[in-house]
């Protein structure tokens, strides 16, 4: 086990499930569930669920946080702490510049996050939640995609705006709530295109 992705691993789920730590409570009132390592059937069965298409569905590559963690943490510690959180929403425009992003650290409500909170989520992109910042670019975000049995290499290139949500089985409704979020969202944009890709990222906390 890498000891600084154990760390990193630890830090964020202390973030996600409250000030002191995780506590059977919590976890239950906010339908969090025991992280373990999925498979393509089992992300399948949950995208289905969470009303996820199928071509639009892949999986967050395990070296995802080794990325992370070889940023300067003298640095960019406070943006290493958010693109690490489990869930997500990445806007980038056709530019590839993040022109909005929505972190579960930032959301803030109980027993369900508070996506909409200040009504963020009226607009499209979305209001400004987390602080936007250029360490990870859109180019990135897609190389640390893998392919599921039914997805290809997404194709970006004819799209106004790119929206990667990151969701996990583990952190159960929340990611359902998140992903119905996003899709209201953008129905808001009646012009321009916009490409939601989904990244499951269950087995990169399961791996620590």
């Amino acid at each position: 086990m890498n000891t600084n992705l154990s760390i990193l691993t630890r830090l964020t789920l202390t973030i996600v499930f409250g000030l002191t730590g995780c506590t059977s409570i919590y976890t239950g009132l906010s339908g969090i569930k025991k992280i373990k390592t999925v498979d393509q059937k089992t992300i399948a069965s949950y995208a289905k669920k969470y009303n996820i298409p199928t071509a639009d569905s892949y999986l967050l590559d395990t070296a995802f946080f080794s990325y992370l963690i070889s940023l300067d943490t003298s640095k960019f510690k406070s943006q290493i702490k958010n693109h690490s959180q489990p869930l997500q929403a990445l806007y980038y425009d056709n530019s590839g510049h993040l022109t909005s992003f929505q972190v579960n650290c930032y959301a803030g409500g109980f027993p369900n996050l508070k996506w909409d909170r200040n009504e963020v989520m009226k607009t499209f992109p979305p209001k400004q939640q987390a602080p936007l910042d250029s360490v990870l670019s859109l180019d990135t975000q897609i190389k640390y995609l893998n392919l599921l049995s039914q997805t290809s290499k997404p194709s970006v290139d004819y799209y106004d705006y790119i929206v990667i949500v990151y969701w996990n089985r583990f952190m159960g409704r929340q990611s359902k709530r998140l992903i119905h979020f996003v899709q209201e969202n953008s129905k808001l944009e009646k012009e321009k295109k916009v490409k939601i890709i989904y990244a499951n990222n269950d087995n990169i906390y399961a791996a620590q």
